[in-house]
């Protein structure tokens, strides 16, 4: 049988690493899966196109991150650069969304920046990536 107190700091620390990637590797790198989507109004408050070299983050990395508040255009995950690797190919982005249909782990990609990692065309891959 737990005590009441066991069970209470297993709540807390569990709700201190909510956000935080879950699956961290012992090289420091954190698995999932990589997507794109075309970019608009981000939830950093800003504007961006195709080309751009940006990440949307899951929900959970978004909102638990230091610092986060209830203004998200004042979230300081905002400008963040995270490296993102799949197979022998690595991209360096900027977090300036949140993809509310990500997993935890998962990150959302611009068409310009999913492409230095594979082709449009695959849609989904396996990725292992770290902040910056």
């Amino acid at each position: 049988m737990l005590s009441t107190g066991f069970c209470a700091l297993v709540v807390v620390l569990a709700a201190a690493v909510r956000g935080a990637p879950t699956t961290p590797r012992p090289d420091g790198l954190t698995s999932g899966e990589g997507t794109w989507y075309a970019p608009d109004l981000g939830a950093c408050g800003g504007v961006n196109s195709s080309d751009d070299m940006i990440v949307a983050v899951s929900t959970d990395v978004f909102n638990g991150f230091p610092g986060a508040g209830v203004n998200p255009n004042e979230n300081p995950i905002c400008g963040q650069t995270i490296t993102a690797y799949y197979q022998d190919n690595a991209v360096t982005v900027t977090v300036m969304d949140e993809c509310e249909g990500c997993d935890t782990d998962d990150l959302d990609f611009s068409p310009a920046a999913f492409s230095q990692l594979a082709d449009l065309s695959v849609g989904r891959i396996d990725i292992t990536w770290s902040f910056d």
